[in-house]
């Protein structure tokens, strides 16, 4: 760094102001940078909470939303650490229904009996979201569906031969 006056000087990180002719300035305390978006949707990911990611950050939750709705690149990150949230929840209540959980009880002499709890109401609920893709998937591709596919890959073999007869004339 050079020296002003005997002292190192500080290098300025400066912001970009919005508006309709954007100026720079002097970055402040309270402005979001690239470590504080990481920090606050690496706790997004692992909480779902705004609030606690927001904190996490060092950041307000007013400014966290007025920031998804301003930076594009922010609210895809954003949507995409909420879906993932959401993913791997959905994993964790899938496991609990198909494993279940294990329950302590304590009977009235004292003798204890360890016992799996299976959640019905989280398997139904997981079921009744999932009921058309699984559909979907079982289903079987119609006659028409099936000559259109076969179509599309005959007119693309088509190309890729027409395209290697011209590159071996090029020769």
């Amino acid at each position: 760094m050079a020296k002003r006056g005997g002292q190192k000087a500080k290098k300025e990180e400066l912001a970009i102001t919005g508006g309709a002719s954007p100026k720079l300035r002097k970055r402040r305390r309270n402005d979001w940078t690239k470590a504080k978006e990481e920090v606050f949707l690496s706790t997004l990911a692992e909480t779902c909470n705004v609030t606690l990611a927001a904190e996490a950050a060092g950041m307000s939750v007013s400014s966290a939303y007025a920031r998804r709705k301003k930076v594009a690149a922010f609210r895809a990150g954003w949507a995409e650490t909420i879906g993932t949230a959401y993913q791997r929840l959905e994993l964790v209540m899938l496991d609990r229904a198909l494993n279940g959980t294990e329950k302590i009880v304590v009977r009235k002499d004292g003798s204890e009996e360890r016992m799996r709890e299976y959640p019905n109401q989280i398997a139904l609920h997981l079921l009744k979201m999932h009921r058309d893709s699984a559909i979907d998937a079982l289903a079987e591709p119609s006659e028409g569906e099936v000559d259109e596919l076969r179509q599309r890959l005959f007119d693309k073999l088509e190309r890729l031969r027409k395209r290697e007869e011209r590159r071996g004339a090029g020769e």
